[in-house]
């Protein structure tokens, strides 16, 4: 049995202070290597040790992965969607024992600050990502068999009774952000919306349109298999195209949408949000923007009574929150994942992801598998 094995046939973790544990680490553009790395330590009263039973590759990490976002130490663990089980836990932690099972946010968050008291837990004052590192500092990430969590005891949610794992999973990203999205386009049932991109987060902003009640809704990508979902999800499915703009203004009597729900993150994106909406609408981004510069101008905006909110998603606020809806819509929920994977084919994962290759929406990975 290889070090930090469980016992012969589970092919489950075993957390052992000093043996190295499997990881997927960034080792450069394009490259993600699968190879052992220190097993994290608790290094505050605060933090815990969770045994990783699920994970995924998110839209966001394809930012390190393509060289859009630079500065990412090579050796870095990936990953910030996480599920698991609580090994070790810190002495001044409250509300978490050995043994619970855990879904995190891809932050940590101390629930005490400005910005945590006020829901914004996502620009908490002692906050941190989960898989980044720069120059030596920040947190390692979650594509692992065990991941240190910071401030433990108010980062890590419990995983909801009668919600299977892979739901639960997407509640820590996925599904906040899509409905952190669908909160900020203000939402009326009398509106007409356009979701723009269809991965998961904007797949699920469609259902986080539909939970607070919007009964019209456009879904525009280019991938077929993605647009078929956005169809079941109750969503008028567009194919981007150069004259997508006017097809759906002419579905709207010239007018325009409401909202605009951006889920991409390109220039591109942000110049189409602006053709798709309606002169004192709203453009609701949680696409990750790296661009030097806004696609349209201060005027452009002015030009149309433009409102533009944009922002981190707030996950840890939010998740208290979706437990009863993800219990009641799990077979949706659960149409995003289309692939799983052993931790042992990240770079595979990745790979697939990135090319969405066989129809692939959402990977979620198992250490040990």
């Amino acid at each position: 049995m290889r070090p930090g094995a469980g016992p012969a046939g589970t092919g489950t973790p075993v957390f052992r202070k000093g043996v190295p544990v499997q990881a997927l680490t960034f080792a450069g553009i394009g490259r993600v290597v699968y190879e052992r790395v220190a097993d994290p330590q608790l290094q505050d009263a605060g933090d815990a040790i969770v045994r990783v039973l699920r994970t995924a590759v998110c839209g966001s990490d394809l930012y390190a992965y393509h060289g859009r976002e630079v500065g990412l130490d090579p050796g870095t663990v990936l990953g910030h969607e996480f599920l698991g089980e609580a090994v070790e836990v810190g002495e001044s932690v409250r509300g978490l024992r050995r043994g619970d099972t855990v879904v995190s946010p891809f932050s940590t968050a101390c629930g005490a600050c400005p910005a945590c008291v006020e829901g914004l837990s996502a620009r908490c004052s002692s906050g941190q990502l989960f898989g980044w590192v720069a120059g030596g500092v920040g947190l390692q990430g979650a594509q692992a068999e065990f991941v240190r969590v910071p401030l433990a005891g108010t980062t890590l949610v419990p995983v909801p009774s009668g919600v299977s794992l892979d739901v639960a999973l997407l509640m820590g990203d996925v599904l906040a952000t899509g409905l952190y999205c669908a909160l900020r386009a203000g939402i009326d049932p009398r509106g007409a919306y356009a979701v723009l991109g269809c991965g998961p987060v904007g797949l699920a902003a469609i259902l986080g349109a539909r939970a607070l009640g919007a009964e019209r809704i456009f879904a525009l990508d280019s991938v077929p298999e993605r647009l078929t979902l956005a169809a079941r999800f109750g969503a008028t499915a567009l194919r981007v195209h150069d004259g997508v703009a006017a097809e759906l203004r002419a579905a709207l009597a010239g007018r325009g949408v409401d909202a605009v729900l951006e889920a991409v993150g390109t220039e591109a994106a942000s110049r189409l949000a602006l053709d798709l909406v309606r002169p004192g609408g709203t453009i609701s981004a949680v696409g990750v923007h790296t661009e030097a510069s806004f696609a349209f101008t201060p005027n452009q905006a002015y030009d149309k009574n433009l409102t533009y909110r944009i922002g981190r998603c707030p996950a840890r606020s939010l998740m208290p929150g979706l437990i009863d809806w993800v219990r009641t819509h799990q077979v949706e929920v659960e149409a995003l994942i289309t692939h799983r994977l052993p931790l042992s084919a990240g770079a595979e994962a990745y790979r697939t992801f990135d090319t969405k290759h066989d129809g692939c929406i959402k990977v979620v990975l198992t250490p040990g598998a």
